[in-house]
């Protein structure tokens, strides 16, 4: 198909404003042309919508040309080319693969393991291709016992659809809605997917404290469920919404009518259908797909909720802080406790089943025990022993390298990989006699949990299993964190992800495309050097598209404050910021933009702790109760449950006319209200940057994270100054974009620091504020300028 021009229709719910048009034409050009979009849309332009109507006419289009093809390749009778070719060509890349791999310098382990699965991997495409070509057409009625045997629809490696990605169960919520309201909302086979914490309806399992058990119960009911009991009056849960019939019917109904998780929840327990699995047999017929971050990043989790990455669009909205995710799910920590409560129950199952095990089972187990005792050692302790009791000698905080880690606690020659795959069966085993222990040991763990008064542990066996398996990654590519604190039960292992690209690459290497948008995506140079091209992406198969805001250019104000009304100088630095004077100064600011902005100001500090401390001081010095005389003061609460109803009373205090006009609002950067919250109209007339939130440099994590890419970046200055001002304006561009969010919106931006002047830090702010960004080096010309915003209304 020709590439569309900006004069092309797409179909849409209303007429697009003309930067939606251009952001659809340069969306089907990417997906035509395979290649990976970087998109930016300010937030109140419409990302979503256009992302929705942009990919949805490209498929339109697509499964038209293919039915074309197909009736033309029927007509003309032209024959398939058979098994030779794949194979040929399947033999060619692996040998590549094992080369490539056996040359850098991996230990051998690694490399015999990687050459095994390669020969397995050929196989199992040779099985897959053969079973497809002689599956029977007849059909016959199975038991219940049986249904659980059923194997997944085949789908065909030719069919396309996308698979869109969101951050938050709320933003899925809003992006499903949005389809919804599109003209492709009666047409497109969508399906919803989300973890058991949000679409269990069985009010037995869907209660329990925490994930993990909620996972746990319900793997336990579907093995009572498959599995026969061996006494006859013996009699076990089983969920009775693990039906096959039914959740067929869920299927059905869940691809005739696009359904957000709500809705999805809502029918499951109408037909007595289980969302969780049932939305899970929709994947193979959807044409859309929608799931959170975790669910498409993670390879085992995507690979577990059969989901096909092979030839697929993939949209990855909300993409700002997608370098960070994918650090951040592939990092992992065990502590103390979890691994004496792993040892003790391996231990227990070995005792027990010791004469029924073979000798490899055994062998296994061994070397399990064998890791989980040195790993214990690292942090100073000693099996058999409880973990809150033991002291830990030497205290601190030490990092290592994957191999001198391994050499260190003397299992560098143990093939972690096989490990961790026998792991996965160890720890289902383990989980079904778990409950039935009750002696010796087992008791020791019900104590410790119990001493600690906390439930005991769901399965500590799946963080000893996934941080074994993160130790399988190259030595370049991560670090280990070893942390000693007061007992060995508060001490932790953690694995640090330094190169999220290794990862990334997986998603990158089987899509057709792949499309990451964001109301800001910046700073692009980032994303680009340490995760599109350090996958080994071309530099000419990468898209960029910016647009502007649609608002008018009088409808935003943003402005860098340099000094205070009394002259000072606004430098808010850790070794700064604390001063009185320096407090006094924003309070001053703050009072005078509440007797000029109308409606609500929402004021934004680097951390929790210096906002408490700000509060505390204007508390003392009479400033508060000054502000109160003109606004209604909130603060950002720290636990979750509470943003519903500070945000409502909030709301409800800018609506009610009286004395007091609009509200003031304390938020931290990165924080609960920085990110998923919108501002708009009088919630959020002007917002407040009190500082700039950098990160902390003395965190051993970011220390190494900048040594890494000062290693492998190749930039004028140092590349690792320049994550840490990346991640300074990522945080602060958020935060900014709360407010702004439609055409006849309107507010004030004031950055309360001179640094946000100098170039490097300018650049990084969206385009379309910081082409509107003034400096103003005295408060009185900017205090002007905020007070004529409103002349706009």
């Amino acid at each position: 198909l020709e590439s569309r021009s900006t004069s092309s229709k797409f179909p849409f719910p209303y007429k697009p404003y003309t930067i939606q048009e251009q952001f659809m034409t340069a969306l089907y050009d990417v997906l035509e042309a395979g290649k990976i979009g970087i998109f930016e849309s300010p937030t109140g332009t419409g990302k979503s919508l256009s992302l929705i109507c942009g990919a949805l006419t490209w498929l339109r289009d697509f499964e038209e040309k293919k039915k074309l093809e197909a009736a033309q390749l029927l007509a003309d009778r032209v024959p398939q080319q058979g098994l030779s070719k794949d194979l040929q060509n399947s033999s060619v890349s692996s040998s590549d693969k094992l080369e490539a791999k056996a040359s850098g310098g991996e230990l051998d382990w690694i490399t015999e393991f990687v050459q095994k699965k390669a020969e397995r991997d050929l196989v199992d495409k040779l099985k897959v291709k053969v079973l497809a070509s002689d599956q029977s057409t007849a059909t016959e009625p199975l038991d219940k016992e049986e249904e659980s045997f059923i194997l997944a629809e085949y789908e065909s490696d030719d069919e396309k659809k996308p698979k869109d990605s969101g951050r938050t169960h709320s933003q899925l919520a809003q992006f499903v809605h949005e389809v919804q309201k599109s003209p492709f909302g009666k047409e497109i086979r969508m399906v919803s997917l989300g973890s058991r914490q949000n679409l269990c309806v069985n009010d037995e399992v869907r209660h329990l404290k925490s994930a993990q058990q909620i996972n746990d119960r319900c793997l336990e009911m579907q093995r009572n469920k498959r599995e026969t009991p061996k006494r006859k009056r013996e009699s076990r849960a089983v969920c009775p919404f693990y039906t096959y019939e039914q959740m067929q019917f869920l299927r059905d109904e869940v691809l005739v009518e696009v359904k957000d998780i709500e809705q999805l929840v809502s029918l499951g327990k109408e037909i007595k259908a289980c969302p969780y699995y049932g939305s899970r047999f929709a994947i193979p017929p959807a044409q859309l797909v929608v799931m959170p971050y975790q669910m498409l990043l993670h390879s085992s989790t995507r690979r577990a909720s059969g989901i096909k990455l092979k030839d697929q669009i993939v949209v990855i909205d909300e993409a700002h802080n997608l370098i960070d995710t994918i650090s951040c799910i592939y990092s992992c920590e065990v502590t103390g406790t979890q691994l004496c409560c792993a040892h003790s129950q391996l231990s227990q199952y070995m005792e027990r089943y010791r004469t029924r095990l073979k000798a490899k089972n055994l062998m296994y187990i061994k070397q399990i025990l064998y890791i989980l005792v040195h790993l214990i050692r690292i942090l100073g302790g000693k099996v058999g022993q409880n973990p809150n009791t033991q002291t830990v000698s030497q205290g601190g905080t030490e990092l290592q390298s994957i191999n001198d880690f391994l050499f260190r606690t003397q299992f560098d020659n143990i093939n972690l990989f096989k490990v961790s795959v026998y792991e996965c069966s160890t720890d289902r085993l383990i989980f079904n006699i778990r409950l039935s222990l009750s002696s010796g040991q087992g008791k020791f763990t019900s104590k410790m949990a119990m001493e600690n008064e906390q439930p005991a542990m769901a399965s500590p066996m799946m963080k000893v299993e996934g941080f074994i398996f993160a130790l399988t990654n190259a030595n370049k590519d991560g670090r280990v964190l070893i942390q000693r604190q007061g007992t060995v039960a508060h001490s932790s292992l953690k694995f640090l992800l330094l190169n999220p690209a290794v990862y990334f690459a997986e998603i990158v290497k089987e899509c057709r495309a792949i499309v990451v948008a964001g109301g800001t995506m910046q700073p692009v140079a980032e994303f680009k050097d340490q995760l599109l091209l350090a996958s080994g992406i071309s530099a000419d198969r990468i898209s960029e598209f910016t647009c502007g805001h649609v608002i008018p250019p009088e409808n935003i104000l943003p402005l860098i404050l340099c000094n205070g009304p009394s002259g000072h100088q606004l430098e808010f630095t850790y070794q700064k910021r604390d001063k009185p004077l320096l407090m006094d100064e924003t309070a001053r600011i703050v009072s005078n933009l509440c007797n000029v902005v109308p409606g609500g100001i929402v004021c934004f500090f680097p951390s929790y702790e210096y906002e408490k401390q700000v509060y505390a001081h204007w508390e003392k010095t009479g400033v508060l109760a000054q502000l109160e005389t003109k606004k209604k003061i909130f603060q950002e609460p720290k636990k979750a449950s509470q943003v519903d109803q500070v945000l409502s009373e909030y709301s409800r205090c800018i609506q009610v006319s009286g004395d007091i006009t609009g509200a003031l609002l304390f938020s931290v950067v990165g924080g609960k209200m920085s990110e998923g919250i919108n501002f708009s109209d009088d919630l959020g007339r002007c917002v407040v940057m009190v500082g700039m939130p950098f990160p902390n440099i003395n965190s051993p994590e970011l220390k190494e994270r900048m040594a890494y890419v000062d290693k492998t970046m190749v930039e004028g200055r140092s590349p690792g100054k320049i994550l840490v001002e990346n991640l300074c304006m990522k945080a602060v561009n958020q935060s900014i974009g709360r407010v702004i969010r439609h055409r006849e919106d309107y507010a004030s931006i004031v950055l309360l620091d001179h640094r946000y002047s100098r170039p490097s830090i300018l650049s990084k702010l969206p385009a379309w504020i910081r082409g509107r960004t003034e400096s103003k080096a005295s408060f009185g010309s900017a205090f002007g300028a905020v007070s004529k915003v409103r002349e706009v209304e």
